[in-house]
């Protein structure tokens, strides 16, 4: 909760990858509430009430993917909607004349999206979901150190780059300052 709420503010795609990561994290415990406790929860050198701010953020997710059906894969619409906001933005930079370097970036970055897709077994998801499954993807192999292949490394690299981008696009939307000529 802690790293969420600081990542929300700071950047928007490693909130994400991070809420992915808590998701899976909760299906790997089970959904034991006891569990999070003992692995997670007792590991933070935080105040009592914090604790349990944080015990309760936990609660509330596991009872979020219970009910919406996510218990076994995907994703609460609370992060549904991150990748709904992103689209949007992300379709209004493609729109705008002001944003050619947001474009050339993507369209370097299509290839790469296309490829991830097919490995996909050609499921039908946004773009951006597909580049964050790829990054997601990514981190996972290299917390489990398997070998990542120089053609895996470029991919990730130039989807990180968009991605990047994106976040700091976005955070200047939220605060008002990002002007495109579209709009």
């Amino acid at each position: 909760m802690i790293i969420a709420r600081k990542l929300r503010k700071e950047n928007i795609v490693q909130y994400l990858l991070y809420m992915w990561q808590v998701e899976d994290l909760i299906r790997a415990s089970r959904f034991d509430m006891e569990n999070i406790r003992r692995q997670v929860i007792d590991k933070y050198d935080q105040p009592e009430e914090t604790r349990q701010e944080i015990e309760q953020w936990y609660e509330e997710l596991i009872d979020m993917m219970r009910s919406e059906g996510v218990k076994e894969t995907g994703h609460i619409q609370l992060n549904n909607n991150i990748i709904i906001a992103l689209t949007d933005l992300h379709l209004r930079l493609l729109k705008s004349p002001k944003e050619m370097v947001y474009s050339g970036l993507y369209y370097k970055t299509l290839p790469f999206i296309v490829q991830l897709r097919a490995k996909s077994g050609g499921k039908e998801v946004p773009e951006l979901e597909t580049c964050f499954s790829g990054l997601y993807g990514f981190l996972m192999l290299k917390m489990q150190a398997r070998e990542i292949s120089k053609e895996t490394m470029e991919a990730i690299k130039q989807i990180s780059l968009l991605l990047n981008l994106l976040a700091e696009k976005y955070h200047q939307d939220m605060k008002g300052e990002l002007e495109l000529e579209n709009e």
